[in-house]
């Protein structure tokens, strides 16, 4: 238990009335609260008896998503500071009420009590708010941190993007002035939320698979040529220079970049008309492979503003090919697949890194001299797209597994192995395939072997081949 020694300074509550902003973190109202008193935000924190410490990051730095909880008399004592009822206070912050359960009122006679957490932990994703809207709200121009899904990072009076706020870096905004695209895709989003919530699916749903395909696309992008939409973006939210560091910026400004398309896939993933076409490029009463120039991916492509997309896409793997099979099967069985109950999930594994993650191992590449994860830079494109197409043509082959086999036991059970075998052996092409290229690309024999539990032999025997 950890306890900050009260002063008699912070003893004077209620001199000023201090109103929350909507879906703040509590820890950002303390903090504004003490520079609203012209004090450090510790000057506040000997009004709670502290249960554990501030949240820091690796290097040491306090991170501005931290979250604190209160017991009652802990948000009593906030109140108070605030000069305010504790019901704006509980409608403004979303973790208002989760110490309840956390905190016991057993010590409540000998001090209010207070805990630290983490916000995504407690509530959801975190980020910084607009400096100039706080201003225009409080009179202050003063950090906000609060809780923002991806869909709600724009704010379209002042042509800022909010940043996560989980990650160990400076900034809190990117400058949105010369991306008026951006801004009016957040005004487009209202539209499609509006959809999804007629349609009965969660925006936060849509949204989340919609982001997790354009992501994807946005680590192929790199071997696009034709694209030069996101590269001048990128070059716009880096403050005229994305060249100097590169991959730091790639990180930092992917949400914001590649936020008009993922409002465009959201919308078409909800128009019935979308459906029609992966309907049609599935064969329809007739199945067949979905087609590298299907419909549905000239649509797609057009609809993002790049009409040579299409072809990339069609068989795109990933969260993509996952919701156009739950399409598929729901029009061509009429009984209720289970495995659709959540069709707008999107599963851990196809979650898009987060720009946390992301700088990290930035973090550690450099530390370790560009060595150990670098290797895959050097993989020539066409054999990337191979290894690629071998996982995904294994993936959807499995994906049609489910409930496609009717008749008779032996003959289902048949055609079941035998799909299952030609899938496994896609499988098996695919890491040998990612052994040599991890090989050519100078990763000793060794390692190799232990990593994908080849022979060592076999190995240097295709290699030669090769």
């Amino acid at each position: 238990m950890i306890a900050v020694p009260r002063t008699p300074a912070a003893q004077r509550t209620g001199v000023l009335h201090i109103a929350p902003i909507a879906r703040e973190t509590t820890s950002s109202l303390i903090c504004r609260v003490g520079s609203r008193y012209g004090q450090d935000p510790s000057w506040l924190l000997g009004h709670w008896q502290w249960k554990n410490n501030q949240p820091r990051h690796p290097g040491g730095a306090l991170r501005a998503d931290a979250e604190v909880l209160f017991d009652t008399a802990g948000r009593a004592v906030l109140a108070r500071l605030c000069g305010v009822d504790e019901k704006p206070l509980e409608r403004a912050l979303p973790s208002w009420k989760h110490g309840d359960d956390r905190l016991s009122e057993q010590d409540a006679e000998q001090a209010p009590q207070a805990l630290w957490r983490v916000g995504g932990a407690v509530v959801g994703p975190v980020a910084f708010g607009c400096r100039l809207c706080a201003a225009r709200r409080t009179g202050q121009a003063v950090r906000v941190v609060r809780y923002a899904g991806h869909w709600q990072r724009v704010c379209g009076r002042h042509g800022r993007w909010g940043l996560d706020a989980d990650a160990d870096q400076p900034l809190e905004n990117l400058d949105l002035s010369a991306l008026p695209e951006v801004v009016r895709a957040q005004q487009q989003w209202a539209g499609v939320e509006r959809r999804a919530r007629r349609a009965g699916v969660e925006p936060a749903e849509i949204f989340g698979l919609a982001r997790a395909v354009v992501c994807r696309w946005w680590e192929h992008a790199l071997h696009w040529e034709e694209e030069v939409i996101w590269p001048r973006r990128l070059h716009q939210v880096a403050g005229g220079d994305s060249s100097s560091n590169f991959d730091h910026w790639r990180a930092v400004g992917r949400d914001a970049v590649v936020f008009p398309e993922a409002v465009a896939v959201a919308g078409a993933l909800l128009d019935p008309g979308t459906e029609e076409l992966v309907w049609a490029d599935s064969g329809v009463g007739r199945p067949r492979p979905l087609p590298e120039d299907g419909q549905f991916g000239r649509r797609l492509g057009e609809l993002v503003g790049r009409p040579w997309l299409g072809p990339l896409v069609a068989t795109e793997g990933g969260p993509l090919i996952a919701w156009k099979a739950a399409v598929i099967r729901r029009r061509r069985h009429s009984a209720v697949d289970p495995y659709d109950a959540e069709p707008w999930r999107v599963g851990a594994d196809q979650q898009p890194p987060t720009m946390a993650a992301l700088l990290r191992e930035q973090t550690r590449e450099k530390a370790v001299g560009g060595s150990g994860t670098n290797w895959r830079s050097t993989v020539p494109p066409e054999q990337r797209m191979l290894i690629t197409n071998l996982i995904e043509a294994a993936q959807e082959e499995l994906l049609q597994l489910r409930g496609t086999h009717r008749g008779r036991t032996a003959d289902a059970a048949q055609s079941l192995l035998q799909q299952l075998s030609h899938s496994i052996d896609l499988l098996d092409q695919a890491l040998r395939e990612t052994a040599l290229a991890a090989l050519n690309a100078g990763v000793a024999l060794h390692d190799v072997e232990q990593w994908a539990g080849l022979d060592t032999d076999a190995l240097a025997t295709d290699e030669g081949d090769e």
